[in-house]
């Protein structure tokens, strides 16, 4: 995997996220009134999307949530770390009208545009990323360390993003102006993203909102997260506790909304 750095120009990323496959539970013969027996199918796959999230980079799940469990992201080796979000509904910019999170400094602060929030969209001729970035605005500096702060809605109207990479975008545009400019194009990708470039960052996640759907972090992104008691702190899609460590490793290995994305690749 390469990355090629371009400060504040964000191009084309390529993002490969499995779907999920049906699962048709085998007709069962039923005795009907009659005495007749009929094949009835039950827990039917459900043809809309679920909402899901991928690891990217230095990125993991860990405990100290708010509460439960957090998203920490950190601009260590590899250099960049993040989460990436799917199946939230938002399809155009237009959509897309809540989008904030819970966060904390563990190490560094905000600066240089980092962390951040990032919209790729498209309208099939000009592409690019409307970013969101966290911290107090305008300079988007001096984020407190170890204190659980809110970032509010970072989608709200007077809210400023940064459209530079789109036509007829600008650094501080109102996110007012930005959804009327590209409210019909297509949004390819949501995510947010640690890659601070000059001192080390890591920042923990949590309750994050992407329109009306909230992550937070509590099912387990791979198997490692299950072992040394970690099960006891993760719960499954439904919220629902795991009753041991191989309940909680095998939800691990056969759901795919939680998962490590090792095909992230994106450009700054």
């Amino acid at each position: 995997m390469k990355l090629h750095y371009q400060r504040y120009s964000l191009g084309r990323r390529i993002e490969k996220f499995k779907t999920k496959t049906a699962l048709v539970l085998s007709a069962l013969g039923l005795l009907l009134g009659s005495g007749a027996a009929s094949l009835a199918l039950f827990g039917t796959a459900n043809a809309a999307v679920s909402s899901s999230y991928s690891l990217f980079g230095n990125a993991a799940i860990v405990t100290g949530g708010n509460p439960g469990n957090a998203a920490q992201i950190s601009n260590g080796a590899p250099g960049y770390g993040g989460v990436d979000y799917s199946g939230t509904g938002v399809t155009t910019v237009a959509d897309l009208n809540n989008l904030s999170s819970d966060y904390k400094f563990t190490q560094g602060s905000c600066e240089l545009g980092s962390p951040r929030f990032g919209a790729t969209v498209t309208n099939g001729s000009n592409s690019g990323t409307i970013f969101f970035y966290i911290g107090p605005t305008p300079n988007y500096t001096n984020c407190p360390q170890n204190v659980w702060t809110n970032t509010g809605n970072l989608a709200a109207a007077t809210n400023l993003v940064d459209t530079s990479q789109l036509p007829g975008g600008t650094f501080y545009d109102t996110y007012a102006a930005a959804q009327a400019r590209y409210a019909n194009y297509t949004v390819t990708d949501l995510f947010v993203v640690d890659d601070d470039y000059a001192n080390l960052q890591t920042v923990l996640l949590d309750n994050t909102q992407v329109d009306s759907t909230t992550f937070n972090y509590d099912q387990p992104a791979n198997a490692d997260n299950c072992k040394n008691g970690g099960w006891q702190n993760l719960t499954d899609g439904s919220g629902q506790a795991f009753k041991n460590q191989g309940q909680c490793v095998s939800y691990a290995q056969h759901n795919n909304s939680v998962g490590k994305d090792d095909n992230h690749v994106y450009n700054r």
